[in-house]
């Protein structure tokens, strides 16, 4: 196989990852040009393979092993080979071809390690950081694919991640409840009169309601603001931020009266698509 073949084969690969396991992520690419588009979904197929350490674990340790790899394989020649794992082939070459920063990779790998174990988020500035390191830092890296980096559009990325990631919070509730692992913050549960073992028994009480109320009044400030500040950014960088179309949608959702927090509804594929096509159509994402 030559060079060529293995990295057109690579981004494939990653292409194919992202697709199965973000789909959001990887639909809102088919809306950039090609060299850029494949720069991020080395990106998110990075961030896919990190965040899914914990669910391919059973133990801790395995699990710290696996994130010391990529932490490893970001120092550089020396620390980790890259041999037969296309998606850190495909970073590597992505970081290279648009001089992208390792720190806030590492960083994301750093946060994640949170995952393995079970200790329940504590509080909302708590989880802001852990979002600000994570999707945050995804939403700023795509960015810098596109374009130079600045202050607004940091600023942007950090509202954005906060926004898509409490969505993702509330989401996820189900799934990690039944894991008896805890990403709604402990602290806005007991304001409620609530606590970690009623979402454990995933039954929907006025009390998780009113906590997960909080979290979504929360995630909608930051998504207007996010969608206030995206006037700010160049026209190039907007279609990277399409994921919040979705994350608008699905905190309309979330907000009605009716919504069961332990009942989730994921749109399919076909809803996911029309509801970028559309937004990509919109000026805000497109200038």
């Amino acid at each position: 196989m030559s060079a060529a073949e293995g990295r057109s084969d690579g981004a494939a690969f990653c292409a194919d990852l992202v697709r199965s396991h973000d789909f959001v992520r990887y639909a809102s690419t088919l809306f950039l040009p090609g060299p850029e588009r494949r720069a991020l979904l080395a990106i998110y197929a990075f961030n896919v393979e990190v965040s899914r350490v914990h669910e391919q674990v059973s133990q801790p340790l395995p699990g710290e092993m696996r994130l010391q790899w990529w932490t490893d394989m970001l120092a550089g020649p020396g620390h980790g080979g890259v041999e037969g794992n296309p998606v850190a082939a495909e970073l590597l070459h992505a970081i290279r071809s648009f001089r992208l920063p390792v720190e806030p990779m590492s960083r994301l790998i750093e946060e994640h390690q949170f995952d393995l174990y079970n200790d329940p988020m504590p509080s909302m500035p708590a989880l802001e950081g852990y979002l600000n390191e994570t999707a945050s830092a995804l939403f700023a890296l795509a960015a810098r694919v596109m374009a130079r980096p600045s202050e607004e559009i940091e600023h942007l990325a950090r509202h954005a991640g906060l926004a898509q990631g409490i969505a993702q919070v509330i989401a996820s509730l189900p799934r990690d409840a039944s894991r008896r692992q805890l990403f709604v913050p402990l602290q806005v549960l007991q304001q409620h009169g609530s606590g970690s073992e009623e979402v454990f028994a995933g039954k929907p009480t006025p009390n998780i309601r009113a906590a997960v109320n909080e979290l979504v009044g929360a995630a909608q400030d930051h998504l207007r603001t996010a969608l206030t500040l995206l006037a700010d950014v160049p026209p190039e960088v907007r279609p990277v931020f399409l994921p919040l179309a979705v994350a608008q949608r699905e905190l309309d959702r979330f907000a009605r009266t009716d919504s069961d927090p332990f009942a989730p509804k994921a749109a399919s594929r076909l809803r996911i698509l029309w509801t970028l096509w559309r937004a990509a159509r919109k000026a805000a994402f497109n200038g």
